[in-house]
């Protein structure tokens, strides 16, 4: 059984386990110190999703919420499965959390992005209904 619930407080296992999945996703991605995990939690716009299999938490994804002058912007970013719990539907099951939440919060649409090499997730993406944009994504690193 598969349960998903939104993170509230930080919590030692909950750091834990987030650093256990992270290097899943980014090689390049900091370890979470108890400071950060706790700034993502106390942000107004962040949702962490976690996904527990058999007790064990084996997914995660982040929900962004936001205003913009042509209305409510909802994002998903940094979607993760332990590659001992991939195909028995935990990043479905996210990502089911995440559209609810941000529908619930009075979302239009809700975007995301895949690496292309990323097969599998962008065929479930498909599978749950996103389409390909036709857009271009950029990015500008600002060393800070």
């Amino acid at each position: 059984m598969i349960v998903v619930e939104a993170v509230s407080e930080p919590t030692v296992e909950i750091r834990d386990a987030l650093n256990a999945l992270l290097p899943q996703l980014s090689a390049s991605a900091p370890p979470l110190d108890d400071a950060a995990l706790a700034r993502l939690l106390a942000s107004p716009v962040v949702t962490l999703f976690v996904a527990r299999r058999e007790g064990r938490l084996v997914g995660a994804l982040t929900l962004v919420q936001f205003p913009i002058p042509t209305g409510w912007r909802a994002w998903i970013e940094d979607v993760v499965v332990d590659e001992s719990a991939r195909g028995v539907g935990v990043g479905a099951r996210l990502t089911a959390a995440a559209v609810e939440a941000a529908s619930a919060a009075g979302a239009r649409s809700v975007d995301l992005t895949s690496r292309p090499s990323r097969e599998a997730a962008n065929a479930l993406y498909q599978r749950l209904g996103f389409e390909r944009r036709d857009t271009n994504v950029y990015r500008l690193v600002v060393e800070g």
